[in-house]
């Protein structure tokens, strides 16, 4: 299994925070790494977003269609969020849009095996795969990849 973190992109100032959409540089932030991501995925994808306006902007740059899921929500925990993608069982790969701190405090559960603040910047994916190496489960960072880089 692959588990691609996405950060929603650069989003508006504003209230309720939940409604804040993407700013002109948001947008083109998501669409350069859905492209980054379309050239590099292969075989089933599952895309699933936070209900925040500017998760589900971000998401629909790499898909129209994408599941909204409360456990990725503003507030949600590192625990919520892995629940909701069935790592590391699930077949090809699953996105994930959705906010800090939690994505960086699950990047920071899969690879150290203890929750810490790690930032992920705004529009950034982490890819992470799961893998079975002389019988033993391991995650491997695929990559780590801000919009300014791709």
């Amino acid at each position: 299994m692959d588990l691609i973190l996405w950060r929603h992109a650069e989003a508006e100032a504003g209230t309720p925070d939940t409604a804040r959409k993407l700013t002109a540089k948001g947008e083109k932030q998501a669409q350069k790494m859905a492209k980054w991501l379309k050239a590099r995925i292969a075989g089933p994808v599952r895309v699933l977003a936070s209900p925040a306006v500017r998760a589900q902007q971000t998401a629909r740059a790499l898909s129209a269609t994408c599941a909204t899921k409360v456990e990725l929500a503003v507030g949600a925990s590192a625990r919520q969020i892995l629940g909701a993608t069935g790592w590391p069982d699930a077949e090809g790969t699953v996105i994930v849009v959705g906010h800090q701190p939690a994505l960086g405090q699950l990047a920071a559960s899969l690879l150290s095996n203890r929750e810490a603040d790690w930032d992920i910047k705004k529009g950034a994916v982490w890819w992470f795969e799961a893998r079975v190496r002389g019988g033993e489960p391991e995650t491997v960072l695929r990559a780590v990849i801000a919009p300014k880089n791709v």
